[in-house]
Protein backbone atom coordinates (compact mmCIF):
# COMPACT_ATOMS: atom_id res chain seq x y z
CA UNK A 1 0.00 0.00 0.00
CA UNK A 2 1.11 3.43 -0.90
CA UNK A 3 1.40 6.49 0.66
CA UNK A 4 -1.73 8.05 -0.96
CA UNK A 5 -3.59 4.81 -0.65
CA UNK A 6 -2.86 5.03 2.83
CA UNK A 7 -4.05 8.04 3.38
CA UNK A 8 -7.51 7.65 1.48
CA UNK A 9 -8.05 5.09 3.80
CA UNK A 10 -7.16 7.26 6.54
CA UNK A 11 -9.43 9.44 5.44
CA UNK A 12 -12.65 7.38 4.69
CA UNK A 13 -12.34 5.49 8.08
CA UNK A 14 -12.36 9.01 10.30
CA UNK A 15 -15.04 9.69 8.05
CA UNK A 16 -17.23 6.76 9.18
CA UNK A 17 -16.27 7.02 12.83
CA UNK A 18 -16.62 10.36 12.85
CA UNK A 19 -20.42 10.37 11.00
CA UNK A 20 -21.56 7.30 13.49
CA UNK A 21 -20.63 8.99 16.08
CA UNK A 22 -22.40 12.38 15.51
CA UNK A 23 -25.19 12.13 17.74
CA UNK A 24 -22.96 12.17 20.79
CA UNK A 25 -21.18 15.65 20.04
CA UNK A 26 -21.04 18.30 18.11
CA UNK A 27 -17.90 18.27 18.22
CA UNK A 28 -17.86 14.54 16.06
CA UNK A 29 -19.78 16.98 13.23
CA UNK A 30 -16.63 19.22 13.27
CA UNK A 31 -14.40 15.81 13.43
CA UNK A 32 -16.80 14.49 10.04
CA UNK A 33 -16.09 18.15 8.38
CA UNK A 34 -12.00 17.61 9.12
CA UNK A 35 -12.29 13.82 7.49
CA UNK A 36 -14.24 15.72 4.38
CA UNK A 37 -11.87 17.77 3.60
CA UNK A 38 -8.78 15.23 3.57
CA UNK A 39 -11.37 12.90 1.58
CA UNK A 40 -11.38 15.63 -0.73
CA UNK A 41 -7.33 16.38 -0.91
CA UNK A 42 -7.15 12.73 -1.14
CA UNK A 43 -9.16 12.50 -4.22
CA UNK A 44 -7.89 15.72 -6.02
CA UNK A 45 -4.48 13.97 -5.23
CA UNK A 46 -5.52 10.89 -6.91
CA UNK A 47 -6.88 12.77 -9.59
CA UNK A 48 -10.53 11.86 -9.40
CA UNK A 49 -11.55 15.56 -9.03
CA UNK A 50 -15.45 15.05 -8.69
CA UNK A 51 -14.65 12.74 -5.82
CA UNK A 52 -12.42 15.92 -4.47
CA UNK A 53 -15.27 18.20 -5.49
CA UNK A 54 -18.10 16.64 -3.58
CA UNK A 55 -15.92 15.71 -0.89
CA UNK A 56 -15.52 19.52 -0.28
CA UNK A 57 -19.18 20.29 -0.14
CA UNK A 58 -20.06 17.68 1.88
CA UNK A 59 -16.95 19.35 4.25
CA UNK A 60 -18.94 22.93 3.75
CA UNK A 61 -22.13 21.37 4.39
CA UNK A 62 -21.10 19.46 7.64
CA UNK A 63 -19.59 22.87 8.76
CA UNK A 64 -22.56 24.75 8.70
CA UNK A 65 -24.79 21.69 10.64
CA UNK A 66 -21.43 22.14 13.19
CA UNK A 67 -22.18 25.67 13.41
CA UNK A 68 -26.22 24.95 13.53
CA UNK A 69 -25.80 22.54 16.17
CA UNK A 70 -26.23 22.92 19.88
CA UNK A 71 -23.02 22.72 22.33
CA UNK A 72 -23.21 19.31 23.54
Amino acid sequence: MDALTAFGLFSVTAMLLTYALEARSRWFILGFAAACALGSIYGFLQGAWPFGLVEAIWSLVALQRWRKAKFG
